[in-house]
């Protein structure tokens, strides 16, 4: 796994090209990450996922994305996850998309623990198949969805967390990496699409809740190659792991 996360890192140094423009954003996202086993002992779950992201500093909509999946406890170091995502994003930033459009896409995604220098790390390997709305204007001045446009993006997340040695040991340090990669027929010139690195406090609310309250820079580069955005983001998100019976 470890050669795995350099592969990345080198790719990610080699594909990045010369920056032709950039645009800075101060955004905020709220979000749930629910991963809730059918029983506390099964094997079988389901994932709840809700992000409202909103845009200058939180007074406009970014975007709005539901995503609700199937988890599959393979076993103690693997959980395997399938399920669908829909994404409404909005006009935002000094290079905006013409009109609001829809995405739907479906998701696979593996999340294998391991133990190293002390530390539980979390690595997530996901593949989703985009359906992305192509938007037109029409004689009136409105925009109507003609047609998808179909595209693949793969993600890894490196994650860990560091416990802080508060009285009741409830405290934490979260951070993380995640790199996006485009690839099919309809990718051109942004087979890089994002990267993503994150650190909050956490706190361990109890009954298998948590809380995180951090930031994350985003770096998004746009379809045409020639714009890059830069997101900086504060990130407010309940994570949450209890059964739906029993606890």
């Amino acid at each position: 796994m470890k050669k795995l996360q350099s592969v990345f890192l080198l790719a990610l140094a080699s594909l990045l090209p010369v920056r032709a423009a950039t645009d800075n954003n101060g955004n905020a996202w709220f979000m749930y990450f629910g991963d809730h086993p059918i029983k506390k002992t099964s094997k079988w779950g389901v994932h709840l996922e809700g992000q409202w992201r909103r845009t200058n500093y939180g007074s406009q909509w970014q975007q709005l994305l539901l995503r609700p999946g199937v988890n599959y406890q393979l076993n103690k170091k693997v959980a395997l996850t399938g399920g669908y995502g829909f994404v409404s994003t909005h006009s935002y930033g000094d290079f905006p998309a013409a009109h609001a459009f829809p995405e739907h896409r479906f998701f696979e995604q593996a999340t294998i623990t391991q133990r190293f220098l002390g530390l539980d790390w979390s690595n997530r390997l996901r593949e989703e198949q985009r359906n992305i709305g192509v938007m037109t204007k029409q004689a009136d001045g409105s925009f109507l969805r003609t047609a998808w446009r179909y595209e693949n993006r793969f993600r890894y997340q490196l994650r860990t967390t560091i416990p802080l040695p508060f009285a009741d040991k409830k405290n934490y340090i979260a951070v993380y990496d995640e790199i996006m990669y485009n690839f099919g027929k309809n990718v051109a010139k942004n087979v890089f699409d994002q990267n993503r690195a994150y650190i909050a406090y956490g706190r361990d609310l109890g009954h298998q809740t948590k809380l995180e309250m951090g930031f994350m820079e985003q770096t998004v580069q746009h379809r045409d190659g020639l714009v890059f955005e830069h997101n900086h983001t504060l990130q407010f998100a309940i994570y949450s792991k209890i059964p739906f019976i029993g606890d």
